[in-house]
């Protein structure tokens, strides 16, 4: 599978390539990960492995299956995306419907990135799907954070966390964005949070590295109680992190990097 030379996604290849090979594939998953990490080329390669015929679990790259899959064109793969910074209850509709007709081969397969954009309404309606899913039908859920999908929804679907890897800018953000995150608990203010952040925004994956690495540390702080034996508070952690959150929404939805990193950095600094 893809990324199957990867450390640190070897035990979770492992887990999908033997869950293909005895047919025990689950009917939804959600691969949840950071931007900077490519979650829909995963997904696909998870895709060839289980409609692969000759190869099952891994796939051969050889066949006319996995060229159609290479090459974007395979009828049995949905791909759904979020359309003006959030899926909508009319893209699951069409989703429903295209997984009700007839597939090609055995199964329809459905790779919904974003997922964590879909409205609440979507949720609602693909909370249907997963429930009654129908035929062999596999959904497959993109995510930067889970959390944003309903506790419906993520009870439904096996989870699995997508591991980073090979790349020394992603960890020099995420060391950046720990620093930050500590001169935020100490109440250093807005223009030294500013300094250390400038060059934070250059790139789409440097940005997403900073803002997932800004969030890993604010949930660590709220799961290790430091907000309840200083004058920072529980609150003010979980504050952060919707904040986090709101600029990587801003972001997707075409909002200048810089702007969308400035702005977090007023509200985690007030």
């Amino acid at each position: 599978m893809y990324f199957g030379d990867s450390a640190e996604n070897k035990n979770l290849i492992k887990r999908l390539e033997s869950a293909v090979k005895s047919g025990r594939i689950s009917h939804a998953y959600i691969f949840e990960g950071s931007g900077c990490v490519d979650k829909e080329s995963f997904a696909v390669s998870f895709a060839k492995g289980i409609l692969c015929p000759e190869n099952r679990g891994d796939n051969c790259g050889a066949c006319g299956i996995c060229h159609k899959i290479d090459s974007g064109n395979h009828e049995d793969i949905v791909h759904i995306e979020a359309r003006g910074g959030s899926i909508k209850d009319a893209d699951i509709t069409e989703l429903q419907e295209k997984l009700k007709s007839k597939p090609f081969g055995d199964r329809h397969i459905a790779v919904i990135r974003d997922c964590d954009t879909m409205t609440l309404r979507a949720q609602n309606r693909l909370l249907k799907t997963l429930e009654e899913p129908p035929g062999d039908s596999v959904l497959i859920l993109l995510s930067e954070n889970m959390e944003n999908l309903t506790q419906t929804i993520r009870s439904r679907c096996v989870k699995y966390r997508i591991n980073h890897f090979g790349s020394e800018g992603y960890d020099f953000m995420m060391d950046k964005a720990e620093k930050v995150a500590g001169m935020v608990f100490e109440g250093r203010p807005f223009y030294e949070l500013k300094k250390e952040a400038e060059d934070v925004s250059e790139s789409a994956e440097e940005a997403s590295a900073f803002l997932d690495g800004l969030q890993v540390v604010f949930r660590n702080m709220l799961t290790d109680g430091i907000g309840g034996i200083s004058k920072y508070r529980d609150s003010d952690l979980v504050r952060n992190i919707y904040a986090v959150e709101a600029a990587r929404r801003q972001i997707k939805s075409g909002v200048s990097r810089a702007y969308a990193i400035k702005d977090l950095l007023i509200k985690i600094g007030g």
